[in-house]
């Protein structure tokens, strides 16, 4: 069985850091691509910041500067490093794993963790 679970998220002030983490299980972790999604309310969900097996990683720009992907493969975890938050990047935000055969082999979901930016 297939999971990813998400932690980390939180209320944070304006200006503020947080480090999201997304634990796989039930995958060959190291030949997934891994990115980090987000959706507000009333917004269609968005990537984030992807991660390719061989560590190339893909930013939206409005996040560029501020965050920064990694992946760890012997403990099948993705991070994302959040820097400078605005409370615009309020939003849930949600792990994806992506095998290189996407999308004749389908891709998982995590269930998403909630991060707040307010004063």
């Amino acid at each position: 069985q297939v999971q990813l679970v998400e932690s980390g998220g939180g209320l944070v002030q304006p200006g503020g850091s947080l480090r999201l983490s997304c634990a796989a299980s039930g995958i060959a972790f190291s030949l997934y691509t891994m990115g980090w999604y987000r959706q507000a309310p009333g917004n269609q969900r968005e990537l984030v910041a992807s991660i390719t097996t061989g560590g190339s990683t893909t930013y939206a720009d409005s996040v560029k500067g501020r965050f920064t992907i990694s992946r760890d493969n012997p403990k099948s975890t993705v991070n994302l490093q959040i820097n400078s938050l605005k409370p615009e990047d309020t939003a849930v935000y949600y792990c994806n794993a992506r095998p290189p055969q996407y999308p004749v082999l389908k891709d998982y979901w995590g269930q998403g963790t909630q991060v707040t930016v307010s004063s």
